[in-house]
């Protein structure tokens, strides 16, 4: 009698092992197959979401067809259940198995925004405004506002962020990328501040960013920028004046369209350079590392002038007599409005 007992002991043994086998493959099979899915597209995990809560996504999705069996996996499998929240690329032909790996891994969809040089604080919030990924918040805050978000002491919003490009996960918000080119500027600065060649006519780290920010907007090639920053300093230190169209263009703000007169040149505004001594009070653009280093390592040379060729290079002058030669070769025959900068 206990032997046969014995025998359906076994022989339920083996049934409940041959059912766990075929259910354990089973699961494997609905893990392995392809997602329902026709072309590429992404899935959006929100932050809290639970497992469950991702198994009805998915279902309600038509990603799978059933969530029931995934919880149960879930209870199975403990380990898979540790998804990390964000926005995941799904391609034709990816199973369920692949997807729920890059959700352990937070193998996220990764966006990407420049910060242009030479690019005006204005232009820069109309690219964040019109990029659809990023939240909306910084554009809603007042310039006074900003500045005290960021914690800056400069009176002015323009230029206080660094040219570079920035990688970022959907729910990232505008604010957040400019606190982030804010704070790396912040740090650029001031190493490449410490760093700078002696001699230099800028009393502060701000007033070295203003001219980078003038670099920037006056170099058409980037060999160039060494050359300009040096022509420019060596003006500063002789009492010249700037006299760079880039300054003038921004202080007419919107009045600017598209080309400079001589009584732009002459109508003064805080930015100026033909009119004001010195540096005007603020950036006129978004620096990148390298015209800040010019800036802060200008140049060797006897140029005081330069006038661009039409070509995105320059002819720099030593003297006013070259420098208006120049001019008569490269832009008067052009533009009879033209005023080279800088100019005498």
């Amino acid at each position: 009698m206990l032997k046969k007992i014995l025998i359906v002991l076994l022989f339920l043994v083996v049934l409940v092992a041959l059912a766990l086998g075929f259910g354990y493959q089973l699961q494997q099979q609905k893990l392995d197959q392809p997602l329902a899915l026709t072309a590429e597209r992404s899935l959006l995990i929100s932050k809290g979401t639970g497992f469950g809560a991702l198994a009805r996504q998915l279902a309600e999705e038509g990603l799978i067809d059933d969530p029931l069996w995934l919880r149960i996996e879930a209870r199975l499998n403990p380990a898979i259940t540790h998804i990390k929240a964000g926005e995941y690329r799904l391609e034709p032909g990816m199973s369920l198995s692949r997807l729920l790996e890059k959700a352990l891994a937070g193998d996220t969809i990764s966006y990407r925004f420049t910060f242009v040089e030479g690019m005006t604080f204005r232009q820069l919030m109309t690219a964040l405004a019109d990029n659809d990924v990023l939240q909306v918040k910084a554009a809603e805050m007042s310039e006074a506002e900003l500045l005290q978000h960021l914690g800056s002491e400069a009176e002015a919003i323009e230029g206080l962020f660094l040219a570079e490009t920035y990688h970022f996960e959907r729910g990232m918000s505008d604010l957040q990328l400019l606190e982030r080119a804010h704070a790396d500027l912040n740090a650029f600065l001031q190493q490449a501040w410490e760093e700078r060649a002696k001699e230099l006519p800028y009393r502060t780290a701000y007033e070295a960013l203003i001219m980078a920010s003038i670099i920037e907007r006056e170099t058409g090639v980037p060999e160039e920028r060494g050359k300009i920053a040096g022509v420019f300093v060596r003006r500063l230190e002789r009492g010249m004046r700037l006299q760079t169209d880039p300054t003038v263009i921004y202080g007419m703000g919107e009045r600017y369209n598209g080309r400079i007169t001589r009584a732009d040149l002459r109508r003064p505004t805080p930015w100026n350079t033909y009119v004001i001594d010195g540096l005007p009070p603020t950036p006129i653009a978004i620096a990148g590392r390298e015209a800040i280093r010019a800036a802060l390592h200008p140049e060797d040379g006897k140029a005081l002038y330069f006038v661009a060729k039409g070509d995105g290079t320059h002819q720099f002058s030593n003297t006013l007599q070259e420098h208006n030669r120049a001019v008569r070769e490269y832009q008067l025959q052009r533009r009879a409005d033209y005023r080279s900068s800088p100019g005498g």
